[in-house]
């Protein structure tokens, strides 16, 4: 997968247009680092942003909205209580360590300005999610189904998306 002078971009694209179909896995993920010597975050972008299915792992969680962070935060455990089962200590770590770090990133993000004060409630509301995830894996997929009912019966704050909750619309109220 030598570039011979072609982007990074460029060069995924002719990858996942030959490859089968299917997730990118972990281990392709590894191989099209070390072939690609992109960091991490640019090949992760880059996969994403091709819409080709990801391994959870590989996908890592994603904040663009509530929507996202919900699908990946679940993928994620379920990749978590899989390793449980397996008494795959590794594996255990890897799921928190992608959590952590989007932590990470969406406290980064809720303290660089300019943001908005409603982009730093919705970053905040986000590291709300993540900390319950690493606080509790097993118990998350129960705590967001209820946090999301929650939201949605208080009635008049904002949603993810800035509808006035209680709307008719179902989203994930911050």
């Amino acid at each position: 997968m030598g570039s011979g002078g072609r982007t990074v971009k460029r060069q995924l694209a002719e990858y996942l247009s030959r490859r089968a179909a299917g997730p990118v896995t972990e281990e392709e993920w590894e191989r099209l680092r070390t072939s690609f010597g992109a960091s991490a975050g640019y090949l992760r972008r880059l996969l994403r942003d091709s819409g080709a299915p990801l391994a959870p792992l590989v996908e890592g969680v994603r904040q663009d909205n509530f929507e996202a962070l919900e699908r990946t935060l679940l993928a994620l455990e379920g990749e978590y209580e899989q390793a449980r089962s397996a008494g795959d200590a590794a594996r255990q770590r890897l799921c928190r360590q992608a959590v952590i770090e989007a932590k990470q990133h969406a406290r980064w993000a809720m303290r660089r300005a300019p943001a908005s004060p409603e982009r730093r409630a919705e970053k905040a509301e986000m590291i709300e999610w993540m900390l319950v995830w690493l606080e509790n894996p097993e118990v998350f997929p129960v705590w967001v189904r209820l946090r999301k009912k929650a939201a949605r019966s208080t009635g008049g704050g904002r949603t993810a998306d800035g509808d006035e909750e209680g709307s008719g619309h179902d989203e994930i109220g911050t």
